[in-house]
C-alpha cells in the first residue's frame, strides 16, 4: 500500500506498524516511534468485522495531534460493534458473523483471500 501511495502522490510516505494484542486491546504501540504531529495517517487493515482493531489501533494517534486520520480496509464485513466507517474500502462482503475470512500474503504480495 505504501508503495501505490508514494506513486500517486509527492508526499513522503513511512510506513509505522501497530503492535496490537487482540486479548489486551489497551495495549497498543507504533514501531518505530516517530513524530506524528500535524501528519495525515492512513491506517490499514486487512478485514474489518466489527471495527474493534480499527478503534484499538486509534489509540495512539489520537494522543499525537494528527492533522488527519483515516482507515482503509482490504475487505470489509461491516459487522459493527464499535463506532469506526472505513473510509477506503477494497471489497466490501456480505457475510455471516460465524464466517471468517483470512488473507494471505508473501511478503508484499497478497496471495489470497479465504471465506471459511
Amino acid at each position: 500500500m505504501a508503495k501505490e501511495l508514494q506513486n500517486l502522490s509527492q508526499m513522503l510516505v513511512q510506513v509505522v506498524t501497530i503492535q496490537l494484542n487482540k486479548r489486551e486491546p489497551n495495549d497498543v504501540s507504533l514501531q518505530p516511534s516517530i513524530d506524528l504531529r500535524d501528519k495525515n495517517i492512513l491506517i490499514v487493515d486487512d478485514v474489518a468485522n466489527t471495527g474493534k482493531t480499527l478503534f484499538f489501533a486509534l489509540k495512539p494517534f489520537l494522543a499525537t495531534s494528527p492533522k488527519k486520520i483515516q482507515t482503509l480496509a482490504l475487505l470489509e464485513r461491516s459487522h459493527k460493534l464499535f463506532p469506526i466507517q472505513t473510509d477506503y474500502t477494497g471489497l466490501s462482503i456480505a457475510t455471516t458473523l460465524q464466517e471468517h475470512i483470512a488473507v494471505e500474503t508473501e511478503g508484499e504480495t497478497i496471495k489470497g483471500a479465504w471465506l471459511y
